[in-house]
């Protein structure tokens, strides 16, 4: 076991941080504001411990050399399908990992005083540890699942903390839209996960590389799709641009590392991780320029109509990271991975200081400039960012919501009226407070009517042939025969017998 082996401490520690502080939240000690300082030391604790970690494997890549893959464990076989516990540890995934767990330990602690007092303390730092675990993994995962797992958790608590107040219907539906739009992405990871395991029989980002060069390019291409849309949806490029201003919802801390420093980055890094499999495939590569290309048009258009400052910064941001996969799209990944990293270090800055701003500078917010208030339908679509956000919600979010609301009525209406549930009641078993005993509820309906009728003739069968104190008829059999087969058992343990049975196979060998 190798120094390299400790990489699995730097997703892991967050993850238990947020499983430790749910427990005691739970349990008691970690509610209130007499409860913060716990939830503090805890988040605190296991965010520096995880940079410590990165930091010590820098050093020993320093002085030893870079391991490349790393191999902990098997963590599933089936078949032909085998999913490593493994890591990547080359420059990119070092580099930007400790760069990530800075960027993390720096927001929390930030966090701890801004946070103070507020009624969701506790429930936020539990999403900003799945977060800061889910983007290490993310980066320093060795293979397309873990990265999934790491991309889930991203995902789901950025949803967390887009609707932390969710008593406003706002944030509650701001939450639902980037949920719902990052799910598309999903289903290309997915898509590409699955295309790859069956083109190139490993999910291995080094094996998937190299197996890729013996692919058709159509096939190259197809898989490479499914990849770059999910890395399209999570940086929010065009068409899927319209759910980040929306989740400016949540608390700036969040804000600063979801949509300014880290998570938007994601898809950037998805992209250059997957540089030797994208240079064999130029449509592929041509897309990503261009649709880089009118995501910077649009986030540098759309951000000198914006009033307030964090606006502002996300689309300064999106302007930024179309401009990355813009390089990606020109074969430039260095370029692109220079400018992940100089550029999340600074956006995290300006996101943490956006609060004191309006201290900071004394002027009035300056007038978009002239050449765009002189264009008066330009202006007006800069103003309403292009009218993207009304059309997702037509297209995505609301058939989305539509059919969620469907699914629930036919459960109601047609699936629990034909399993006999009453409407009122999902319960099976109720207490009846005369008697003082349990009352099965009757089922109605064809298929209630039936399972209650097989339900009495199985309690008539145990009642009279099984229980009975013990002495059924039933009962009495299975004994009877239990203690002769455990004669049998006995006399097979003689030797003699034993003997018998070994010359009898050898026999029946020969």
């Amino acid at each position: 076991m190798t120094a390299f082996s400790l990489i699995a401490l730097a997703p892991a520690l967050p993850l238990l941080a947020a499983l430790l502080i749910t427990l005691l939240h739970l349990a008691g000690p970690a509610r209130g504001e007499a409860g913060e300082k716990l939830t503090a030391r805890i988040t605190l604790a296991a965010s520096g411990l995880s940079l410590l970690t990165l930091l010590g494997l820098d050093a020993a890549a320093l002085v030893a050399g870079l391991p490349g893959q790393v191999h902990l464990a098997d963590w599933f076989a089936s078949g032909a399908l085998k999913l490593p516990l493994s890591f990547t540890l080359d420059g990119l995934a070092l580099g930007f990992g400790t760069l990530v767990g800075f960027i993390a330990l720096v927001t929390l602690k930030f966090s701890v005083n801004y946070m103070h007092r507020e009624a969701g303390f506790h429930r936020f730092f539990i999403g900003m540890n799945l977060f800061a675990g889910g983007m290490l993994l993310i980066v320093l995962a060795g293979n397309a699942v873990l990265a999934f797992v790491g991309w889930e958790l991203a995902g789901v608590s950025s949803w967390m903390l887009i609707g932390y107040a969710f008593d406003r219907d706002t944030a509650s539906v701001n939450a639902q839209r980037a949920f719902i739009t990052n799910r598309i992405g999903d289903a290309g990871f997915l898509l590409g996960i699955a295309l790859a395991f069956l083109w190139l029989g490993s999910l291995d980002w080094a094996e998937m590389a190299r197996g890729a060069k013996n692919l058709p390019t159509l096939y190259i291409g197809l898989m490479a799709l499914g990849f770059v849309t999910a890395a399209l949806a999570k940086s929010a490029q065009l068409p899927f641009s319209p759910w980040i201003a929306r989740a400016l919802e949540g608390p700036t801390p969040s804000s600063a590392i979801f949509y300014g420093a880290v998570m938007v980055h994601a898809g950037v890094y998805l992209v250059i991780r997957l540089e030797p499999i994208l240079v064999q495939t130029p449509g592929v590569m041509a897309l990503i320029a261009f649709i880089g290309l009118l995501t910077a048009l649009y986030g540098w258009i759309v951000g000198y109509a914006q009033s307030d400052v964090k606006s502002g910064l996300l689309f300064a941001t999106l302007t930024q990271v179309g401009l990355m996969f813009l390089a990606c799209g020109l074969g430039l990944f260095e370029l692109a991975a220079w400018h992940m990293a100089v550029h999340a270090t600074w956006r995290a800055w300006q996101f943490l200081a956006a609060p004191s701003y309006m201290h900071l500078l004394r002027a009035a917010t300056p007038p978009a400039p002239g050449w765009l208030r002189r264009c008066p339908r330009l202006y007006t679509a800069a103003l309403q960012r292009f009218w993207l956000e009304p059309l997702a919600d037509r297209l995505l979010t609301r058939p989305t919501l539509a059919m969620a609301r469907d699914m629930r009525a036919i459960d109601d209406n047609v699936v629990s009226r034909l399993l006999g549930m009453p409407k009122s009641q999902r319960a099976a078993v109720l207490l009846d407070e005369r008697n003082d005993h349990e009352v099965v509820v009757k089922g109605r309906g064809l298929a209630g009517g039936l399972l209650m009728w097989v339900a009495t003739r199985f309690d008539r069968f145990e009642q009279h042939l099984v229980l009975q104190g013990g002495g059924g008829r039933l009962g009495t059999g299975l004994r009877r025969l239990g203690d002769w087969l455990n004669s049998v058992e006995y006399l097979l343990e003689q030797p003699r017998y034993l003997l018998l049975m070994v010359m009898a196979t050898l026999v029946a060998i020969l």
